[in-house]
């Protein structure tokens, strides 16, 4: 799609709503952070009260892509063998071994065996671009367009945005450049954890006062279908060998198809990984703590 079709087709609404309805049916069904410094990626910064403030613009897709956010699902936690912290093959449609792990330790029906199915969900990460509009810690990103890593709390912003609850709203496209809306990011910590209740979008404005300076923004963004690609998984026998050795400690000699996972209690009770989504939701900042720490290991 060129820079002209993109402003006829709005940054195609409809299409934007039924991906989103569609995100939600797979949530309802279903219920690595780099030891080096990516600089496409921004991200916010606490002051010494610790809270955070800044005001981001969510972006169209790029040229060749039909959506303006990616997801991608992971696991982070560490046992005997340390931190197990890799993406999850379901991002892709496929297998993993985590995944059938947490599936048959919720099966037995066995608290116990549930709490460590809870404590090794899937964490759920999204990715877009976005233009910093307003950073008082870093002031210097001011105006130039980044990626964004964020959980499921803010897209939920996006989700209410673009679908209103009560009918005296209008539900707004986000990532439009012309009919969309700034986003007020405001961070508290609760418990120790980022806190985004308070975040908001302001109302409808253009991205600039030109088209000349919004299509200088467009062609700063980056693709977000990389993030998919095959190449930043590991294959399953990899996870699964992976996996026996964070739980074991013991790194395994063998194929990895014959590795069998260590043996918890069974049971009968039938069910799935989708139903730890209810134990509640971890966001993208928590799966960022948890790499720090394996580095810092």
């Amino acid at each position: 799609m060129d820079f002209e079709a993109l402003k006829q087709s709005s940054s195609n609404f409809d299409k934007l709503t039924k991906a989103i309805e569609a995100n939600l049916g797979s949530e309802n069904k279903e219920q690595n952070k780099s030891k080096y410094q990516d600089d496409r990626f921004w991200k916010p910064e606490l002051d010494k009260t610790g809270n955070g403030y800044a005001v981001i613009r969510f972006l169209p897709a790029v040229e060749g892509e039909d959506l303006p956010w990616q997801r991608v699902w992971s696991h982070a936690f560490q046992d005997v063998g340390g931190w197990y912290i890799e993406n999850s093959l379901t991002t892709l449609g496929q297998k993993d071994p985590v995944s059938e792990e947490n599936t048959r330790l919720w099966n037995t029906g066995l608290d116990s065996d549930k709490e460590i199915a809870r404590k090794r969900k899937r964490k759920l990460s999204y990715y877009s671009n976005v233009l910093v509009v307003s950073d008082p810690k870093h002031p210097e990103n001011e105006g130039k367009v980044f990626l964004f890593k964020f959980g499921k709390k803010i897209f939920d912003k996006i989700t209410e945005a673009m679908q209103p609850a009560f009918e005296d709203e209008k539900p707004i496209n986000p990532f439009d450049f012309w009919k969309g809306c700034n986003f007020k990011l405001k961070i508290r910590k609760v418990d120790g954890y980022w806190n985004y209740d308070k975040s908001e979008f302001e109302g409808v404005s253009p991205v600039a006062d030109d088209d000349e300076k919004i299509k200088a923004i467009w062609k700063q963004q980056h693709a977000l279908k990389p993030f998919l690609d095959p190449s930043n998984f590991k294959t399953y026998d990899e996870l699964k060998e992976k996996l026996n050795r964070t739980i074991t400690g013991v790194r395994s000699t063998t194929t990895a198809d014959k590795v069998d996972l260590p043996p918890q209690s069974n049971g009968s009770v039938k069910s799935s990984e989708a139903s730890l989504a209810s134990a509640g939701d971890d966001d993208d900042d928590t799966l960022s703590y948890f790499s720090k720490l394996a580095e810092e290991e």
